[in-house]
């Protein structure tokens, strides 16, 4: 992946930046490659019709992540972090981070910053395999 989005450009946090609809995150799952950890799965695919958008964020955060609570604060501490690098990412690539159970007792023990740095690294992971 290459053409990062790195004017400085600030991720959209309204809907633009995000993934909603269920066709999307099935074409990410279907035809974007992944990497994973023990908290955190991403899966990356770039967008035939996006030019230079910028990167878009699709989250699945089930009930085996914990409570509404717990799962809302992974969301909350998800959609921080991706702001976070999003200048990094490559423009017109949609991203979608999938909470593994445990993720909750991962924020809490170590913050949000820790599960913003497993996420950058599971990016440069994909961003270098391309």
């Amino acid at each position: 992946m290459h053409g990062a989005h790195s004017d400085g450009a600030r991720w959209p946090r309204d809907r633009r930046g995000r993934i909603t609809r269920s066709r999307d995150f099935d074409a990410v799952y279907r035809r974007g490659r992944s990497a994973a950890s023990r908290h955190l799965v991403l899966y990356a695919f770039p967008r035939e019709d996006a030019g230079d958008d910028p990167p878009r964020l699709g989250l699945s955060v089930s009930r085996r992540v914990g409570n509404a609570v717990e799962r809302n604060r992974v969301k909350r501490v998800l959609r921080e972090q991706f702001a976070r690098i999003a200048p990094g990412l490559p423009a017109g690539v949609d991203f979608i981070v999938i909470a593994r159970p445990g993720a909750a007792a991962y924020v809490e023990e170590r913050g949000s910053a820790a599960l913003g740095e497993r996420l950058g690294e599971l990016a440069a992971r994909l961003a270098g395999a391309g």
